[in-house]
């Protein structure tokens, strides 16, 4: 009769954590996915950032209002004016101005590159949270830390022996500068999150990044700039619900079943991911110095989040 119970009680469980594990591999993969609807979009089209950065925005923007008025409805409460301060900054800061910089910098460098380099956020986070709250991490981490910044040496050095290495230094110091920007947006969400919710919060921070980039263009683009072949707006369209909507709420839910450091583990698999789509959709080379450094920069984040996590 227990051995009935202890089943009866395991299995909604295990079905719960495999729901997760599947929804934060799919939100992985759909993140992932964004730098090759980015590059795609720039083949045989002169489209240029700014623009299809407000496309994206302008195709995800009503989902994130519907979730906003949600969220508006379930908590009475209205924001003060210090957590309207924390949704502008952190909205511009970690939505708009990382995609901006990701955006342009997928201009000049690979798919796999920039993946690679956007995944170095919990690194960055650690030593932000380091220098800003006198945390100083432990020689594991820092020896992970050093570790993940090889594994990027070997596939940068790679790129500027295979193609021009100025474009290349550009668009990894932009994709840096993204990858930077997301990195100190994460370090502030925490306490936002803790005061506003979590979907309150994301909902209506990308709503300011969506206005933020939707005004931008109006500012520096005629509306001439919208002639843009069909594709453009096929590649735009999909890139905001299986990149933007979709992974955003995927994530959420695999985070309530099985946490937030298995979630971020598991996401792991993204730059795996984006580097196989690139290869196969985009014709980009693979070499046995990308696969190294990869591993490196997999192996570093992965023993700095299970520190993390263990902390």
């Amino acid at each position: 009769m227990a051995n009935q119970t202890s089943g009866t009680i395991n299995i909604p469980a295990n079905r719960d954590a495999l729901i997760g594990v599947i929804f934060a591999l799919l939100a992985a993969v759909g993140f992932s996915a964004k730098a090759i609807f980015v590059k795609l979009a720039y083949l045989d089209s002169n489209v240029d950032a700014v623009t299809l950065l407000a496309l994206r925005m302008a195709f995800s923007v009503p989902f994130f209002i519907g979730v906003a008025v949600w969220a508006g409805y379930r908590h009475a409460e209205p924001l003060n004016r210090h957590d309207r301060l924390l949704v502008l900054g952190l909205g511009l800061l970690g939505y708009y101005l990382s995609s901006l910089f990701d955006f342009i910098g997928l201009q000049y460098i690979t798919a796999g590159l920039e993946r690679l380099i956007l995944f170095l956020y919990p690194t960055m986070t650690v030593i932000l949270t380091a220098l800003i709250f006198k945390r100083p991490p432990g020689r594991k981490t820092l020896a992970a830390i050093v570790l993940c910044y090889i594994g990027i040496a070997f596939v940068f050095w790679h790129e500027t022996g295979a193609r021009q290495g100025g474009n290349v230094v550009l668009g990894a110091s932009l994709v840096f500068a993204s990858t930077l920007t997301y990195s100190s947006y994460l370090v502030g969400a925490g306490h936002a999150i803790r005061r506003i919710g979590a979907s309150r919060f994301t909902a209506y921070a990308m709503v300011v990044a969506s206005v933020a980039s939707l005004l931008q263009f109006a500012v520096t683009h005629p509306v001439q700039a919208l002639a843009l072949p069909a594709r453009v707006y096929e590649f735009s369209l999909a890139m905001a619900i299986f990149s933007t909507v979709l992974p955003v709420f995927l994530l959420s839910y695999a985070i309530r079943r099985i946490g937030s450091g298995n979630a971020s583990l598991i996401g792991a698999i993204g730059p795996v991911s984006t580097i196989y789509m690139a290869y196969l959709i985009l014709g980009e080379k693979l070499s046995a110095i990308q696969i190294m450094g990869s591993a490196l920069v997999l192996a570093g984040v992965l023993i700095v989040s299970l520190n993390g996590k263990k902390a």
